[in-house]
């Protein structure tokens, strides 16, 4: 008998040994020794509360941004799926979402309301809860610029209360506990003309197509940009955009239109992937001195 044999009830659904890789944009990686996909928020509450605590737990978003080890992942991975961890609502210039909603449906619903200050979340490959995970950004906007205040749920299902203050976000980086499981956002814009919005988000959805792979199996940036530098240009003047790297599998490779986004070209692994951006940022190192710093998470056990 293992913690697997007394899982609580649920009203979502609960799947054991559920391959992850369908759910990531790199379309690689074992199985979830449990996968949780809450009916809401309520449900995700009970759940943790119930569960055994010493059961690791793992959320895992529109899988943008992380590779998945080829061995799977210990423990319970939380999918926050579906209308009820993807609404979007709108009072005045304040805009509050699920944690599950896509960035980009965020910037489109502020855009209809004639809110302005959110266009930057078109640019990013995600949802909401990694957002606030990770303040994310791009094009000179931050996820801080517009948080108002959060809310989540402890790993024993407590619910927390989070005023952007209180994240002490940094670059890419927050001080707030790593096991809050984020449920909801309160953003605030300004108002603007809805056209006027709209045609800065077509404006930054334009610029992705033709300067990221975003047609690919892709995890969106590979590495932090260090102070000072572009993670880029370190990557390319290392030599390694287009070229093929293959540990277990058939390879990964960094691409030719943005040297800073790793892409599956069909067969890679797991390893392959993160192989290659280990062998890059041990390779920049040693050519330059500077440390390139993972954006991607990196989750899972590696294949024996």
């Amino acid at each position: 008998m293992t913690w697997r044999d007394h899982l609580p009830y649920v009203r979502g659904k609960l799947l054991r040994d559920e391959p992850l890789a369908a759910f990531t944009w790199f379309r690689v990686g074992g199985a979830a020794d449990a996968l949780f996909i809450p009916a809401d928020a309520d449900d995700l509450a009970n759940f943790l509360k119930a569960v055994d605590p010493a059961v690791p737990v793992t959320v895992l978003g529109v899988g943008s941004n992380v590779i998945v080890r080829d061995g799977g992942v210990e423990g319970v991975v939380i999918r926050l799926a579906g209308r009820a961890f993807a609404g979007i609502t709108v009072d005045g210039q304040t805009v509050t979402a699920g944690a599950g909603a896509l960035d980009a449906m965020v910037a489109k619903a502020s855009a209809k309301a004639g809110i302005a200050g959110l266009e930057f979340l078109a640019g990013i490959p995600g949802t909401i809860g990694g957002a606030l995970t990770m303040n994310a950004g791009c094009y000179g906007a931050e996820t801080k610029d517009v948080l108002v205040s959060a809310r989540g749920l402890t790993r024993t299902g407590q619910r927390v209360d989070y005023a952007v203050a209180d994240f002490g976000y940094t670059y890419r980086h927050s001080e707030a506990p790593a096991d809050i499981l984020w449920v909801e956002a309160v953003f605030e814009g300004q108002a603007d003309e809805p056209d006027a919005v709209m045609a800065r988000i077509e404006a930054i959805t334009a610029r992705r197509e033709t300067t990221q792979p975003i047609r690919e199996k892709t995890g969106g940036s590979t590495f932090k940009n260090p102070p000072g530098h572009s993670s880029w240009k370190l990557v390319d003047d290392a030599g390694w955009r287009g070229r093929l790297h293959a540990v277990t599998g058939g390879g990964a490779m960094f691409s030719d239109l943005h040297s800073n986004f790793m892409i599956n070209p069909g067969e890679a692994t797991a390893a392959d992937i993160e192989g290659l951006g280990d062998t890059v940022r041990a390779d920049v190192l040693a050519k330059t001195g500077v440390q390139l710093d993972w954006e991607i998470r990196r989750i899972g056990r590696r294949a024996d």
